[in-house]
C-alpha cells in the first residue's frame, strides 16, 4: 500500500496551473470553464491529502456562491473522508470530485492528464 503525503514537485506544477485557471475564469466570471478546472485540479491532485482536501474546499465555496445545495452537501461529505483516502492511496483515478459524481466511481482520464500522472504518479 501506498501512503502518500507530499505531491511530487513536478505534478504540483501542474495542480498549481489548474487552480490558477480556475481562479482567472472567477475572476472573468465564466463559472463552467472554472468549475472545468477545478474538475482537472481534483484529478490531478486526489492523491494526496492536501491538495485533494484543499480543491474540495475550494469546490464548496463555489458551491456556496452559486447557491447550490446538493453541491454544498456533496463536499461537505467528501471534505470529511477525502484526505485519509488520498494517504493510503484509494481514490477513484479520474473522478472529477462533483457532486454529480459518485464518490467511488472511476473515470476515464483526460489525455492530457493521463500523460501527467503517468510520468509524476508512482505506482
Amino acid at each position: 500500500m501506498n501512503l502518500n503525503t507530499i505531491i511530487p514537485k513536478g505534478l504540483r506544477s501542474f495542480y498549481l496551473n489548474e487552480l490558477n485557471l480556475y481562479r482567472s475564469s472567477m475572476q472573468s466570471g465564466n463559472l463552467s470553464k472554472a468549475w472545468h478546472h477545478l474538475e482537472r485540479s481534483h484529478i490531478l491532485g486526489q492523491s494526496y491529502p492536501f491538495e485533494h482536501t484543499y480543491t474540495h474546499w475550494l469546490m464548496l465555496k463555489f458551491g456556496f456562491r452559486q447557491r447550490n445545495v446538493k453541491e454544498v452537501l456533496g463536499q461537505v461529505i467528501r471534505l470529511l473522508v477525502g484526505g485519509w483516502k488520498s494517504f493510503i492511496d484509494h481514490v477513484p483515478l479520474g473522478n472529477t470530485g462533483g457532486s454529480d459524481i459518485p464518490p467511488l466511481k472511476k473515470m476515464e482520464l483526460p489525455e492530457d492528464i493521463a500523460d501527467i500522472l503517468s510520468t509524476y504518479r508512482k505506482n
